[in-house]
């Protein structure tokens, strides 16, 4: 067995026993036992390989490996990535040759309930093993570099998705999220406390990310382009905007025997037409709408329900798009509810505009990756990264290794070791080309 797939096995297998659901899958939410378990198994990778582990005002976890550079570069110093085809003072908006001095890569640790064991999972394992590879190869980075373990990517607990990485960048306001309240009526703040950390310290870090010249997440696809196009890797071009929305319809509670049809305002109703509604302007529209969650007052099966609180997940290729689909969504859905005798309100909890990678770096991607003897295709995803969340401020760059399955959210999620093994010398080419020269 070779000295890599050796470390990536047992790497993985340590996180991957982590957090495992007795009714299938994977949940790790954020600030759970399971999640500061998984935290405590990154400080220990971490560390076992020379990194040092801090933790940001986000509550993201950053490994450092710095040889003698220490854990910052000079941003006054000629601290640019130089780009192999474009010469050293190749740049333009949001370029990788205009930004600071630190290389990071990474993902995040948090799952879905009852979610795959890839999802995250593999671009933090494969950051954490690409470097051990490179410290054990002897080689020496020119500038620092980062393995970096998001916080509560998913959203999976309060709501709000990319969570870590949208608070880092200043995207989002701490104070708007701090009493935001879990299903078991948990708010951020306590859970914050909980976990150790200080909700008044809770917020942006923007020298930390102006510290960062590029930023490379590492994920398995959530889909099947891979295995459609038959290759191992590909390079993210895009993400599609997204957003999450809460609908409620109130209608009246009363006896499931004795109210006649006629005389109901059963919320039921509305919810089916919730459902059909998102289908239809998702399809008409060539977009994907979701209706994932549901809570039923009084949630009794002999009343007709009270209220229905419904989540619509929408994504689309163009932002104006995912306007027409929740446009729609709201017309039918409010038509239902006044043949229906009910009260409706659609809240929006998140929403991610559409993020275009950084061009330049993507190419510099494309040109290491190619000189390996790979031939990585070019993918948009309608799944939201960290990586989209922080594209911004700093040049972004995705690689995607094949799902056989397709499935992702889910246990059938998979990659097959070989695949997994390809994308983290893919890693360990990018990092040796963006630092270590």
């Amino acid at each position: 067995m070779s000295e890599l797939r050796e470390a990536f096995e047992a790497c993985f297998g340590g996180l991957a026993a982590i957090g495992r659901d007795p009714a299938g899958g994977w949940t790790r939410l954020a600030w759970t036992d399971e999640d500061r378990a998984a935290r405590a198994w990154f400080e220990s990778e971490a560390t076992t390989r020379g990194l040092t582990v801090e933790r940001d005002s986000a509550g993201n976890l950053w490994a450092w490996w710095s040889g003698g550079l220490g854990t910052t570069a000079d941003p006054s110093g000629d601290d640019r990535l130089r780009s192999p085809t474009r010469g050293p003072d190749a740049g333009g908006s949001g370029s990788a040759a205009a930004a600071g001095g630190a290389v990071a890569v990474g993902s995040h640790l948090d799952t879905v309930r009852g979610g795959g064991a890839y999802d995250g999972a593999l671009g933090v394992v494969s950051g954490l093993v690409a470097v051990g590879e490179l410290i054990r190869r002897g080689v020496e980075p020119a500038r620092p570099v980062a393995v970096v373990a998001f916080a509560d990517e998913e959203g999976g607990r309060f709501g709000v998705p990319t969570f870590g990485s949208r608070v880092l960048g200043g995207v989002l306001d701490p104070a708007d999220l701090l009493e935001r309240a879990d299903q078991d009526g948990v708010t951020v703040a306590e859970a914050l406390a909980a976990a150790g950390i200080d909700p008044g310290g809770f917020g942006p870090d923007p020298a930390r990310v102006g510290r960062l010249a590029a930023l490379v997440e590492l994920h398995v696809e959530q889909g099947r382009g891979l295995v459609d196009l038959g290759h191992p890797v590909a390079l993210g071009t895009g993400i599609w905007p997204h957003g999450r929305w809460r609908l409620t319809l109130t209608g009246e509670a009363n006896h499931a025997g004795t109210t006649r049809l006629a005389d109901r305002r059963d919320p039921m109703l509305g919810l089916a037409a919730a459902v059909l509604a998102a289908r239809a302007a998702a399809t008409e529209l060539a977009a994907v709408a979701t209706v994932g969650r549901v809570l039923v007052e009084p949630n009794s099966a002999n009343s007709v329900p009270a209220r229905v609180s419904v989540w619509l997940d929408a994504r689309a290729e163009q932002d104006q798009t995912l306007d027409w689909l929740v446009t729609a969504f709201q017309a039918a859905v409010e038509e239902a509810a006044g043949r229906n005798g009910l009260a409706v309100a659609l809240t929006p909890e998140s929403r991610s505009p559409g993020v275009e990678l950084d061009r330049d770096l993507t190419a510099r991607l494309d040109a290491c990756l190619r000189a390996t003897g790979l031939e990585p295709p070019a993918l948009p995803t309608a799944a939201g990264h960290d990586a989209g969340a922080l594209a911004a401020a700093v040049p972004t760059a995705m690689l995607f290794v094949r799902n056989p399955t397709g499935a992702s959210h889910t246990p059938a999620e998979t990659a097959e070791l070989d695949d997994c093994l390809t994308g983290v010398r893919a890693l360990v080419a990018v990092i040796e080309d963006l630092a270590c020269r």
